[in-house]
């Protein structure tokens, strides 16, 4: 957040070196290679959770992802899907940070926002998941970016990451157009600064094609990187039309990221984030990420 002379880049330089020794590489899936996961929003609402559930494992996905839930008996229904259908629960999706925005000035504001993450941590608990997905800030006219970073870290360290570190879930940090973070470079200095294996990044290969490449956070972040939310993006500068994507059909060089996932040697989950359908959606999204975890684009026009 400021200019750094020849000492001071060298010490942060040992600083960053020692969190990697710190840090473990990403978890191998069972058998090796990455597992496919859909998020929750993406199956029928009105459907039940076993039911749901089933539903994306005869799609061909392997896990799932689920958001905060603050409702005891919902929780425990979740649980018990789960266990029925051996659909794993991976991670849960935090549900207060935009909202209530770790990094706002109004303490009761910080203090929803805490007991968000406080639910989302001890969801994952129950669910046999080890990570939780955060924003950890919103830039807006009313918080600077430096106050963003400050805040929303002081937040994290003094009031969240200790129930992490003592549940064992990791904490994962998202980029996801809330102006700020807007690097890999950012990012990967925001997660150092924690000096804990229980803060890393969750990375959207669709949230930065507005602005930077996929491939080249994959490379920067490296082993910082704890989960992965699949999605597409189409920018057209001329026509100003910016939109969402099924995999392959939009502006991210999959085969590229694919690659740059092997060097840094990711092998944890990838999960997908997209709109909802029905059963023959989701089978063909699932057949589009095994043939983007083949190293092959995941749809090809006919």
């Amino acid at each position: 957040m400021k200019t750094i002379d020849r000492r001071s880049f060298l010490e942060s330089a040992t600083a960053v070196a020692a969190v990697a020794a710190l840090r473990p590489r990403p978890a191998a899936a069972a058998g090796g290679g990455m597992k496919k996961a859909l998020y929750v929003s993406m199956l029928p609402e009105k459907l039940g959770y076993r039911e749901r559930f089933q539903m994306a494992l005869d799609a061909g996905f392997e896990g799932i992802e689920v958001g905060t839930i603050t409702d005891p008996k919902v929780a425990e229904e979740i649980k018990e899907a789960a266990a029925k259908t051996g659909l794993k629960i991976h991670s849960v999706m935090n549900a207060d940070h935009w909202k209530y925005p770790l990094s706002s000035t109004d303490p009761a504001v910080v203090a929803k926002s805490v007991a968000g993450m406080e639910a989302s941590l001890r969801n994952a608990k129950l669910w046999g998941a080890d990570s939780v997905l955060l924003v950890p800030a919103v830039v807006n006219p009313e918080t600077s970016y430096k106050e963003a970073w400050t805040r929303s870290q002081k937040v994290i360290k003094e009031r969240i990451l200790p129930l992490a570190q003592e549940l064992k879930v990791v904490i994962g940090m998202e980029e996801v157009w809330n102006k700020f973070l807007l690097s890999p470079l950012e990012m990967a200095r925001y997660v150092d600064e924690f000096l804990s294996p229980y803060v890393k990044a969750y990375l959207d290969v669709g949230n930065m094609v507005f602005y930077g490449y996929p491939q080249d956070w994959v490379r920067t972040l490296g082993p910082r990187i704890n989960r992965v939310h699949l999605k597409d993006f189409h920018v057209d500068r001329d026509k100003g039309r910016f939109e969402w994507k099924n995999l392959g059909e939009g502006d991210v060089d999959w085969p590229e990221v694919r690659k740059a996932f092997s060097e840094v040697g990711y092998e944890g989950w990838v999960t997908a984030e997209l709109e909802d359908g029905d059963a023959a959606y989701l089978k063909d999204v699932a057949v589009r990420i095994d043939r983007f975890l083949a190293g092959q684009k995941p749809f090809v026009k006919a």
